[in-house]
């Protein structure tokens, strides 16, 4: 995993057996000539897919020339990449890469198409694990960590009972969202069934169940409208001598719930489950439904003007838009469409 630090350096999380290569990745200041991940960036809006491999950002000739690959990758064995940006949270730029030695294919589109979904179930166990790690936990307990979050948490037992609640789950109650007969349920009578099979799926999701991609969020609308609520439903599985089965035993499944107030930037990941868009045109239309011009979006994500006004044609083409203004009003009524 692959994210950015404030001072621009790249920071990683690795398995055991990439250890030796991440430390020579940062310690050799590699990162500052990974073409492949800062191409991503770029080219990685333009691309009809969140996942991409090194056909997508670089040529036959960097490969067989440049350093990155010829002394830095070569001396670790390594050669392709399958690379998706998630997004578990907006303020956060995050890539989950798939390293291959130099002995081994070249990523397909089949198994980018798997790293995709995975992308997403990486992505759905992060929207609560950054939030931990920003509570600052130290020597907490779990109940006390998650009392501090600004998101509603609920854990559930193998019948989708709650067993547990923090107090910004108990703050949302009543506005949208309520606990009956000790199960979490919504006021509004379309997106309930939808939350009550989203928590069926996840309480009886096994290994196999993870091929496929997670649900998408359900959107209810708070009772005041002024805003709505975003329900993430996160499976909990339990294994022999895992820490996990100490903190939430007896616990199945975990229900996050955020809340948007109108006219809050909108979560570029709710828009890409909700319209069938790539990340980064979820991110283009964010900024442009706020009502921010091509020319600055482009300067908050790095990326050309001409860049974002191909993105944006795209996006028009899949809501189904023709102009901006149209866009932010699609927007704007997000969860009355759904």
């Amino acid at each position: 995993m692959i994210f950015q630090r404030e001072n621009g350096a790249l920071g990683t999380i690795c398995t055991p057996s990439l250890e030796m290569a991440q430390r020579d990745y940062e310690r050799g200041e590699w990162w500052r000539y990974d073409i492949r991940f800062k191409r991503t960036g770029e080219l990685g809006y333009l691309a009809n897919t969140d996942a991409v491999t090194d056909r997508h950002v670089c040529s036959d000739e960097e490969m067989q020339s440049l350093p990155y690959f010829t002394t830095f990758l070569r001396s670790h064995d390594l050669k392709w990449f399958g690379g998706v940006n998630i997004s578990p949270d907006p303020k956060f730029a995050l890539a989950l890469s798939v390293q291959r030695r130099a002995d081994k294919p070249a990523f397909g589109d089949d198994e980018l198409a798997v790293l995709s979904r995975l992308g997403r179930h990486v992505e759905q166990a992060l929207r609560l694990g950054i939030r931990l790690i920003r509570a600052e936990a130290g020597q907490a307990t779990l109940a006390d960590v998650l009392s501090k979050l600004d998101v509603g948490i609920y854990f559930l037992d193998e019948a989708a009972r709650v067993v547990f609640q923090n107090e910004a789950a108990l703050a949302m109650e009543g506005k949208g969202l309520s606990v009956v007969g000790g199960r979490v349920s919504v006021d509004a009578t379309p997106q309930r069934e939808e939350l009550r099979a989203a928590i069926a799926a996840v309480i009886s999701m096994d290994g196999s169940t993870f091929s496929a991609a997670p649900a998408r969020p359900v959107l209810v609308p708070t009772s005041d409208e002024t805003g709505y609520l975003a329900i993430h439903t996160l499976p909990v599985r339990h294994g022999p001598d895992r820490i996990i089965d100490k903190l939430l035993a007896g616990v199945s499944g975990v229900v996050v719930v955020s809340r948007s107030v109108n006219g809050d930037p909108i979560d570029p990941a709710l828009l890409r489950d909700l319209f069938g868009l790539t990340l980064g045109e979820a991110r283009v239309a964010t900024l442009i439904g706020a009502g921010i011009a091509p020319r600055d979006a482009s300067k908050r994500l790095g990326i050309t003007e001409q860049t974002t006004r191909t993105v944006l044609k795209r996006i028009f083409a899949k809501t189904g838009v023709m102009r901006q203004s149209e866009l932010a009003a699609l927007l704007s009524r997000l969860v009355l469409r759904q």
